[in-house]
Order: C-alpha cells, then structure tokens, then sequence
C-alpha cells in the first residue's frame, strides 16, 4: 500500500493552502500518498483559486479511508470544515486556532494509526500565540498533543544534508551556560535516528564548535576543549560515531564534500549557525523536521509569506520536498495493518 499523509493546509492567512492546492494538483502526489487534506472546504477552495488549478476532493471520515488506497485527496469532515480565513495575509487569532485545531487533527490521525505521517504548509508562530498556543514553538506543542515526555529537537532538511542544534529559540546570551556534555550526546543521538527513520542505515554526523576559530585550543574560550570534544568521544563511546569539533565557519564545507569525504547530518550549537549555512544554500528547498517525536512530522522550512498572498506565484519546492520526506519517514514507519 502507499504511506497515507495527513496534509494540512497551514495558515489560511498565508501561502500554504495554494502551496497544498498545486501539490495535490500533480498526480504523481497522489500516485506517491493516500492524502488526508485537513483543512476546510473554504480554504481548500481559496488555495485552488490562487494556485489557478483544479482537482477533485472527496469528502470522507478517518474510518472510511482506514487502511485503504485511494487516488483523490479526501477532505476529512473536523470541526474547522466550514472555516473561513477572516484576514488574509495578516496575524489573525480566528486563523491562529485554525491552525492549533488542524495539527492536533493531523496528529491524532496518526496515532490512530489512520495516518503514516503528517505533513503542513507554514505556520505563523504569532498568529498560533493570537489562537491560544501557550508554547514557544508548535514542536512543544505537538509534544504536550502527544503526551510526549523525552528528548526532541528540531531537524533542518536540506536535500540530502540534516542538521539539528543543542540550544534553540534562546538568547544568544545563554547558548554557553546551556551547552552541556549530556545535550550534545543527545542531540547527536537524536539526529542519528532522525537520519536512521529516513532511510538512511549508518549517518556520519560533524559536530560545530562554538567560538571563533573552535576557541583556538582556549584562546577564545573553551567550550570546545572542556565540553563539546569531550561529548563528542563519550557520544562514539555509546554508540553514537561522529566527528568534531569543526570550526563552525568551515563544518558546512565539509559536511557537503563530495566523493563519499562529507557528512550526512551536522550538529550545531545554537539556531542560526545551522539556519544561516542551510538557508543560504536552499531557501526554497528546505525542509523541517520536528525530531524524536513517535509520529513523522515535516514541513517547509519557510515561512507564510504573507506578502506573497493571492499572487499565484509561492514557489512549491520545499513543499515538495517535506511531502517526500514525509512519505519516506511514513513508509518506514508503517504501523497501518
């Protein structure tokens, strides 16, 4: 059978339903994935109209779909079916609950075993704060959704390049005090698996240093000589092989050598020295993956571009990419009968 995604359409506000409408527009899509759209009717409708495309939608229940192929998007009756966006390209609470409501949606799919994997368009962190979202991000949301307790962290997808941090959405102020011998082992840990659930048997991981230089054996500090080195030896002690720490202003060139000499996933410290290196070298192409989750999650790396809104112009490749890598992540996880 083909993986079943549950896609939903992101902020109504934003570019996501037209970024949905010209995906399910394509047939390999639905040759790829049984697509469980969670959306409304309204919104749905309203991304086809700024895609300029048509499709055919059917409108179905979890358990009529449950375990089953089909090759139309079904629309799955939720209590947001009748929504419609009150602003667009705007901030909006009413939007922001849509949101909020949709993914927990997506994500019981999931673990109703109804669902292989979820993937959404772009969300907007303010607009989710308008809707009620009381967490930092949607990932500490999706784990108070999932009742999910252990370690996780976000992972950024850039073709056949991963990354994933030890700190994120915290002041630059407080990266140092956070990184610990144990964090690092786990975040190597982490993108390990995330790289294993992709398909991918045996990941080499590189570890960034923090300071200029890799501190220049203590010159400029030294995280590197009294934590991160050492994390590094006790993660390929327990199992975990990886290398470092590279300076982080040339971890990236090597991370994407060629013939066989670079590495498929790259630890770093803190957000943007991962972000910056990665966005730079694919912005309309990378994904995000909310890791170490029970359920496979993607999404665009992106956001909902709401200046483009209407224009019939998003660009869809970090759109197509996060729907494949939600299919591969959904085909391994197979929990369907």
């Amino acid at each position: 059978m083909k993986p079943t995604l549950a896609l939903m359409t992101g902020d109504p506000a934003g570019i996501g339903p037209e970024l949905v409408a010209r995906l399910c527009a394509r047939p390999e899509t639905t040759a790829r994935a049984n697509v469980l759209l969670v959306s409304s009717a309204a919104v749905v409708e309203q991304g086809q109209r700024d895609a300029g495309v048509t499709f055919a939608v059917t409108h179905g229940t979890a358990e009529s779909v449950r375990g089953r192929d089909f090759d139309t998007p079904v629309l799955l009756d939720w209590r947001g079916v009748d929504m419609v966006p009150t602003v667009r390209g705007a901030v909006d609470a009413a939007n922001g609950r849509f949101m909020l409501d949709g993914l927990a949606e997506a994500l019981a799919l999931a673990q109703a075993d109804v669902a292989d994997a979820v993937c959404f368009a772009p969300l907007n962190k303010a607009a989710l704060r308008a809707g009620g979202m009381r967490h930092p991000d949607e990932l500490h949301y999706f784990c108070e959704l999932l009742e999910f307790a252990g370690p996780c962290i976000e992972f950024n997808v850039l073709d056949t390049l991963w990354t994933s941090r030890v700190t994120s959405h915290v002041p630059l102020k407080d990266v140092s005090s956070l990184i610990t011998r144990e964090a690092i082992v786990e975040g190597i840990a982490l993108l390990t698996r995330g790289l294993q659930a992709a398909g991918l048997a045996a990941p080499r991981i590189a570890v960034c240093g923090l300071n200029p230089h890799n501190g220049d054996n203590g010159a400029f500090g030294r995280e590197e000589l009294d934590v991160i080195g050492p994390a590094v030896e006790a993660a390929r002690a327990a199992g975990w092989p990886a290398d470092g720490p590279f300076p982080a202003d040339t971890a990236f060139v090597r991370a994407t050598r060629g013939g066989g000499q670079g590495y498929d996933g790259v630890l770093t410290m803190y957000h943007d020295q991962g972000q910056i290196a990665m966005k730079l070298m694919g912005f309309d192409r990378g994904v995000t993956v909310p890791g170490g989750l029970p359920i496979p999650i993607a999404t665009p790396a992106h956001g909902t571009a709401y200046d483009l809104v209407g224009q019939g112009r998003a660009n869809t490749g970090a759109m197509e990419n996060a729907f494949a890598l939600a299919c591969r992540m959904g085909e391994r996880r197979r929990v369907r009968p």
